[in-house]
């Protein structure tokens, strides 16, 4: 009686499947439905390298990143939020909030004349992750969900600056070379490293947006220097040495709120801010807390280590050995997740 009873539904089954798809052979079994990884597959050709799989990012999406080595997500940061970094950090340019670690650069062109203490003195903060305020944005979840697309799910605030790139006084001394930031990170692998950066106002070509070689990622870290340029180098400012000029060159114009991530080897650069404004940004590079640090000596950042000791040697006065990792060590801050190695 079971066993009857069995056969009946599994005939009636198959009738109902030949009726839902004619084209279904008597007998024939379920296929599943394709996934979106594998409809990326199938429309992609591509080994995925430098993003895991989530589902966050559209096939479309995960495919540009890995080709182009970044990605532009429109509106992502709220005004609001803008509206309190740009607060924060004119308080600090005034001298009403002191930060701990915080490095204050100014442009060669005004490093060593008289001058106010506000924003036209200040070119860039870099490690305010002592800043509860501005570390805020290192921690923003829509920011973090792409993030974690590309690093996982422990993720490290290693690198954070707030770019107040001033109006060109004439001499050029604006722009910053074209480089690739893994040339200063002591930490591998790079595919598990990603930068977010966001527009604080709208930055197009006038006021020096960025402009990146899409799919440079893909190459080696090259040699890095001070380029020769006729206004003058801002201190730690190096570019690459040798690349292949025929690439061309995306200018990313983007209104405030939108936000570029992008692969550290990924060349990239600025030009000249032409307007009268100061032309701010955001940004916070972040690495798997899984990542390990590495012995530059022998390398091409073996020089930049250099540079860096001897800085913080004329700083601190430190007297002791170190090494470009210990400088890391000690910027870093856990954004989510759990602190492994990093």
């Amino acid at each position: 009686m079971e066993e009857s009873g069995g056969r009946g539904a599994s005939l009636r089954l198959e009738v109902l499947l030949r009726h839902l798809s004619p084209s279904r052979a008597a007998g024939a079994t379920l296929a599943p439905s394709p996934t979106s990884a594998q409809l990326a597959k199938e429309k992609y050709p591509t080994q995925f390298c430098y993003t895991l799989d989530n589902n966050l990012l559209s096939p479309e999406q995960r495919h540009f990143y890995e080709e182009n080595g970044y990605l532009v997500i429109r509106n992502l940061v709220s005004s609001e939020d803008i509206e309190c970094f740009r607060n924060e950090f004119m308080k600090i340019c005034k001298n009403e909030v002191k930060v701990p670690g915080l490095v204050i650069m100014r442009d060669i062109s005004i490093a060593k004349s008289e001058f106010v203490a506000d924003q036209k003195a200040v070119t860039k903060i870099q490690d305010f992750m002592g800043d509860e305020e501005l570390f805020r944005y290192c921690t923003l979840p829509q920011i973090l969900k792409y993030v974690e697309c590309i690093v996982g799910p422990n993720i490290m605030a290693m690198h954070t600056m707030l770019i107040n790139k001033p109006p060109d006084p004439g001499k050029k001394s604006s722009r910053h070379p074209l480089h690739q930031d893994l040339h200063y990170f002591p930490f591998r692998p790079a595919d598990r490293i990603v930068c977010s950066w966001t527009a604080m106002e709208r930055i197009d070509r006038r006021n020096g947006c960025l402009v990146v070689l899409p799919g440079s990622h893909k190459g080696p870290l090259k040699q890095h220097d001070y380029p020769e340029w006729e206004g003058g180098v801002n201190k730690m400012y190096h570019g690459v040495r040798d690349y292949d000029k025929s690439t061309p060159r995306v200018h990313l114009v983007m209104e405030k709120g939108d936000t570029v991530f992008f692969h550290p080897l990924l060349i990239h650069g600025s030009g000249m801010n032409r307007t009268e404004g100061f032309r701010k940004a955001i940004s916070c590079h972040y690495a798997s807390s899984d990542c390990h640090y590495i012995d530059v000596k022998g390398t091409s950042q073996e020089k930049l280590e250099e540079e860096v000791v001897a800085i913080a040697k004329k700083k601190y006065g430190v007297d002791s050995p170190i090494k470009l990792k210990d400088a890391w060590m000690i910027r870093s801050r856990l954004a989510k997740g759990k602190r492994i190695n990093l």
